[in-house]
């Protein structure tokens, strides 16, 4: 059990490497040709969070665990499913009416709720179980991830039997 736990925990780790960077990307630096660039150089300029800074707990904001997104609350659904099984959490029950996913990762049980917004927005819910905020801001930042890259993938059904 041991040699799992440590072999997930690098997992982790190599996947918040390949996943955390390119959200750096969004963010536009001026060029040091133009005049505002000698003002804007005093301004702090947006850094990564570091890998040790993502899987340390910490105490976690409320602000960080929830989330809207441009999607109907069952494409919502069934993203995060499929989030909470691509990172490899363990899904302890699915209420699929209400909208929610209890899972655990890191021995700590994590509630996903999807709530809905409107016709065309919907919010994504991820906190802990025992409502202690005290854990790896990755374990969140890494379903959100998940959803936005796969949100333009196209759901289908997987006919039952062979």
């Amino acid at each position: 059990m041991e040699r799992v736990r440590k072999n997930f925990i690098i997992a982790f780790c190599i996947c918040l490497m390949f996943v955390l960077p390119s959200a750096a990307e969004d963010v536009v630096q001026p060029s040091s040709s133009s005049p505002q660039a000698s003002q804007n150089q005093s301004m702090p300029q947006f850094t990564t969070p570091s890998l040790s800074t993502l899987v340390t707990p910490q105490n976690v904001s409320f602000d960080m665990c929830t989330k809207t997104f441009a999607m109907n609350n069952d494409r919502l659904f069934y993203l995060t499913l499929a989030a909470v099984n691509a990172n490899r959490f363990e899904i302890k029950e699915i209420q699929s009416k209400t909208g929610y996913i209890l899972f655990s990762a890191v021995g700590k049980e994590f509630l996903a709720s999807v709530i809905t917004i409107d016709k065309y927005r919907s919010m994504l819910k991820i906190t802990p179980a025992n409502n202690n905020y005290f854990f790896a801001p990755g374990i969140v930042l890494n379903m959100y991830k998940y959803i936005e890259v796969n949100a333009g993938e196209y759901l289908q059904n997987i006919p039952k039997g062979g």
